[in-house]
């Protein structure tokens, strides 16, 4: 607290220094003990104590299970940390205790100053000393006994200024501690919003390695049906092949039979004809039985055998969505 800079403000030095010794809570001088906050405001405890209760509703004593809490300064709305001992916790200001007891004495040691009461507007000469809670407006005995206010209920004007400056107060300590649990709420909704943010960019990266890992199995299953497709082909390719190799062997030998028999048909002498033509005859009628060769089935250059259906698979893709 800066005193100097509040006693060398305009007015008696001791108007200004009891406007530095007032709770920003109950708006009156601190009760002791004082405790300073870590913003170096100052509060009475029992103040404060009151605050922290509004706004920590779970912290019941310190011998809680809860540990510590928090409010706000009504100062300066600096948040204030406690541990589990709650604002018994915070340090006292016994500098600011020990000028209270000064200012009480220099204050008892003085003539009271009356303070001067507003004049009635009705009763000039009359001052403002009751309250009319019929009208709820401050008056004068004149106006009770004589005036506007003659059938209506009234009561000191002390009791019921004290009465409304501590309603006043309570309203002061419920908007304080008001403020303090929307602040408090405001913080844990940011603090969702942030866990929302992480939570979501891990289900992301989770859901991306989960489809990744799945298109890698699939890569690796087209790989492998397409090497047994591959194969496939190289056998029965292979084994067409070697069939044409052995029909164009039997072709160039049946050709070059033909042309022997074409030759032998030509002979004009008898004789010479008879010598070979039993034998050719013999020759051409034993190639035909035995030339033979193997033949392919029907179908055999197919390969409907290696269809994959993925209907199934397709129906599950499209089907896929997030646990319950």
């Amino acid at each position: 607290m800066d005193f100097q800079a509040g006693l060398l403000q305009d007015g008696s030095p001791m108007e200004s220094l009891e406007k530095q010794l007032i709770c920003p809570i109950c708006l009156e001088m601190f009760s002791k003990p004082v405790v300073i906050l870590p913003c170096q405001h100052n509060l009475c405890r029992k103040c404060a104590n009151d605050v922290f209760q509004a706004a920590n509703p779970y912290w019941q004593n310190r011998g809680s299970l809860i540990s510590g809490g928090r409010f706000r300064c009504p100062s300066c709305r600096h948040e204030v940390l406690l541990d589990r001992h709650g604002v018994y916790g915070l340090q006292r200001n016994l500098l600011v205790e020990n000028i209270i007891d000064i200012y009480k004495q220099e204050c008892s040691s003085r003539p009271l100053k009356k303070e001067e009461a507003p004049m009635c507007k009705e009763h000039e000469d009359e001052r403002i000393n009751i309250y009319c809670v019929t009208c709820e407006v401050p008056t004068c005995s004149m106006c009770k006994v004589f005036g506007a206010h003659k059938d209506c209920e009234v009561a000191p004007l002390q009791s019921v200024f004290q009465g409304q400056k501590t309603e006043l107060n309570n309203c002061i300590s419920m908007l304080v501690a008001g403020n303090d649990r929307i602040q408090t709420i405001i913080s844990q909704l940011e603090d969702s919003c942030q866990s929302t943010e992480e939570n979501s960019e891990a289900a992301k990266r989770e859901l991306c390695a989960r489809f990744d890992a799945l298109a890698a199995l699939l890569e690796e299953k087209k790989a492998e049906l397409l090497q047994r497709i591959a194969r496939e082909q190289a056998d029965k390719t292979a084994f067409i092949q070697s069939l044409v190799c052995q029909y164009k062997e039997q072709l160039e030998k049946s050709s070059r039979l033909v042309e022997t028999a074409i030759q032998a048909a030509e002979e004009t002498g008898g004789a010479a004809f008879l010598m070979n033509a039993k034998q050719l005859i013999k020759t051409i009628v034993e190639a035909s039985k035995g030339g033979r060769l193997e033949k392919i089935e029907q179908g055999y250059e197919s390969m409907d055998a290696f269809s994959v259906s993925l209907d199934h698979l397709t129906e599950a893709v499209h089907a896929l969505d997030f646990d319950p």
